[in-house]
């Protein structure tokens, strides 16, 4: 019988996996199956970038048969290839349809795709475009894919006040964006912009973490974040926590925990980014309820004593 915690845990709801990402895993992992009956197990599905931030579920999925690569170029004639939930240009996709022809599976976010169809729809009709984001995140990148004329990427209220006055302006976000940071974008445009349109591209599963993870730091003594560092909307969770002033650990998976972290601690949270698998809540769950933080705990306060 094993040794229960005397810690409160609460997980947050929602938490992990949002629909975009399920449905994007999901059909990766049916076409994986599928060229692997279809080939006796010796033909791979290739993904243009990780198919999902979180580098232990991407490693799950490279031993079921998927391979990451950078550039179309590496993805051979002919081949299966995956198109992950943040998009790709149009550009993009013509080229890998050109390569691989019906092999393309593509699994864009629909909340994404209406980020990129927005994107479209405001160059078609003679707008800058100017999008709240990071530039350098695959999702934001593939947004200005789509834009067909002038677009400017913002990643933070600075860059946006140090925007030229303009005619006409057209907005959009990046979609694991705050809503804050969009609410305020607008105060600052509005002044400054004759002609301003705004479209709210935030994903709704998106905001329903973020306010989940406000509601959960009222009332634990600290927050576990679980999710990969190179997570997007994970980063956001973080940094909410920590603007309500709550004790936050972010971590990856259970092995990463430190257990001194949990000195003084009775009540823990959990809060796990949008790409982040259930198996790997699970596991931490696990990890904590046996004891397994205690044993550690109980090992690291002897040495200090010694």
């Amino acid at each position: 019988m094993r040794k229960k915690s005397a810690r409160e845990i609460e997980v947050a709801s929602p938490t992990g996996f949002c629909f975009g990402v399920k449905r994007a895993i999901e059909s990766l992992e049916k076409s994986i199956d599928e060229c692997s009956a279809r080939w006796e197990g010796h033909r791979n599905v290739y993904s243009i970038g990780m198919p999902i931030h979180n580098p232990q579920e991407v490693e799950r999925l490279t031993r079921k048969g998927l391979v990451v690569v950078d550039r179309i170029e590496d993805v051979p004639p002919g081949a299966s290839v995956f198109i992950r939930a943040h998009g790709v240009s149009p550009a993009v996709k013509d080229a890998l349809v050109k390569r691989c022809g019906s092999g393309v599976t593509d699994a864009t976010c629909p909340f994404v795709k209406n980020a990129q169809e927005k994107a479209a729809l405001l160059s078609g009709e003679g707008y800058p475009v100017l999008v709240l984001g990071d530039p350098g995140h695959p999702e934001v990148q593939a947004i200005v894919g789509c834009a067909g004329g002038e677009v400017f990427v913002a990643s933070s209220l600075g860059e946006v006040e140090k925007l030229c006055k303009k005619d006409r302006l057209g907005v959009i976000s990046q979609t694991t964006q705050k809503s804050e940071v969009l609410g305020a974008a607008a105060k600052i445009l509005a002044p400054r912009v004759r002609e301003l349109r705004i479209f709210n591209t935030i994903c709704g599963a998106t905001t329903q973490r973020q306010e989940a993870v406000r509601k959960i730091t009222d009332h634990v003594d600290g927050l576990l974040v679980v999710g990969g560092k190179n997570s997007a909307n994970t980063a956001k969770l973080v940094e909410i926590a920590r603007s309500r002033e709550c004790d936050v650990l972010w971590i990856e998976q259970a092995e990463d925990l430190d257990c001194r972290w949990f000195r003084e601690k009775k009540k823990i949270g959990i809060a796990a980014g949008a790409s982040t698998p259930d198996w790997i809540i699970n596991e931490l769950i696990n990890a904590i309820e046996t004891s397994q933080v205690s044993r550690g705990m109980e090992d690291y306060d002897g040495r200090n004593e010694k």
